[in-house]
């Protein structure tokens, strides 16, 4: 069996050290080359072609972002970044890194570790990432340079829409770029209040909804328990916090430490699940890329109540395996390529019917 090659970029010679000789340490892994900036990370990707890069975020001459949104432009390759988690500035660009197509954030190792555990991690995580199939993120298409043209607005398959009370949206790997797209492309008076779920490392999902906030004409903020569900017309986005269950019950929003779902907390499964009891077929959920089956058996509860729902099709998914579980389930009326994602819930907000052609 062939080893997993790997590109190192990390400008601190001391912490590329150490991820030299962790991955090292491992039979399935080879270094086959390091960088200390993202001008050299080009260079050697481009030279290389490893199956998997882990990248550091803030380097000189040329950032990880910069090198990030290059690469999977240019050269698509599995990209993990691994990234202090303190910085807010430092935390907005692993945002952007993450839409730009990189697939997962690890903390940097802080020297404090004894137990091996960072290292058994860091090293999964690699092998983890090294299968997945990455696609092209040209930055331009993402919208992230500047706004992107929506797609033509195809029909709303939803046979009632003055009805929909509510959309849920879960999100996993390939998430922070599926979200930007979505969001972006609804329209700034759109009426129907979200309520969302996205896996993010803990350390890293702090500031996510204050990124998410600057990428959209919505406004978005994480969930505070106890508070109302916004009403119909308050076009609101509203984000499962870090480490937290998100449930909608008796008009109200609700967070809970219950356990994991599917290694999961917040679970897409447990969001869509209550949104299925609330508000059955005045509900609409969107199950997007993501690694896993979260979110396939909430969705098949949502459809059974006789809400409308959406996945995301395998040619636009950065990983397939919630959508696939979906479907598998036959949870999912309607598989929509991303950029149909949008203008179909615009559509449906606008009023617009009829569930044919599904």
């Amino acid at each position: 069996m062939s080893t997993i090659r790997v590109l190192v970029v990390e400008d601190s010679l001391t912490i590329r050290k150490r991820l030299v000789e962790v991955l090292a340490g491992d039979p399935a892994l080879e270094v086959a080359g390091e960088a200390e900036d993202g001008k050299r990370a080009i260079e050697l990707c481009r030279s290389l072609r490893p199956d998997v890069i882990t990248m550091d975020m803030m380097m000189p001459v040329m950032t990880g972002l910069a090198a990030t949104e290059y690469i999977m432009s240019y050269c698509p390759t599995p990209i993990l970044i691994v990234s202090a988690s303190k910085n807010r500035g430092e935390l907005f660009r692993t945002y952007d890194a993450l839409a730009a197509g990189a697939l997962d954030v690890l903390e940097k190792p802080s020297g404090d570790e004894t137990d091996g555990s960072w290292e058994r991690l860091f090293v999964a995580t690699v092998k983890l990432i090294s299968r997945i199939k990455v696609i092209t993120h040209p930055r331009a298409r993402l919208g992230l340079s500047g706004g992107s043209k929506p797609a033509a607005m195809p029909e709303s398959a939803f046979e009632n829409p003055e009805n929909c009370r509510l959309i849920a949206i879960g999100a996993s790997t390939g998430g922070p770029a599926a979200l930007v797209d979505i969001l972006r492309n609804l329209p700034p008076d759109f009426q129907i209040p979200i309520l969302l779920v996205i896996h993010i490392g803990r350390p890293f999902a702090d500031s996510f909804a204050e990124w998410l906030d600057g990428q959209s004409p919505l406004r978005v903020s994480y969930a505070r328990d106890g508070e109302p569900l916004p009403q119909k017309g308050a076009g609101k986005v509203i984000l499962a916090p870090p480490d937290r269950h998100l449930v909608v019950a008796q008009g109200e929003l609700h967070l809970t430490s219950d356990p994991e779902r599917h290694s999961c907390r917040p679970s897409v499964d447990v969001l869509f699940e209550s949104v299925a009891l609330e508000f059955g077929p005045r509900s609409t959920a969107c199950l997007l890329t993501g690694m896993g089956r979260d979110g396939a058996e909430g969705l098949l509860a949502i459809r059974r109540q006789g809400g409308l729902t959406i996945v995301q099709d395998e040619g636009t998914c950065v990983v397939f395996g919630m959508p696939r579980e979906a479907i598998l389930l036959e949870a999912a009326e309607r598989t929509l390529p991303l950029d149909q994602i949008a203008p179909s819930l615009a559509a449906l907000a606008a009023g617009q019917s009829s569930r044919r052609r599904i």
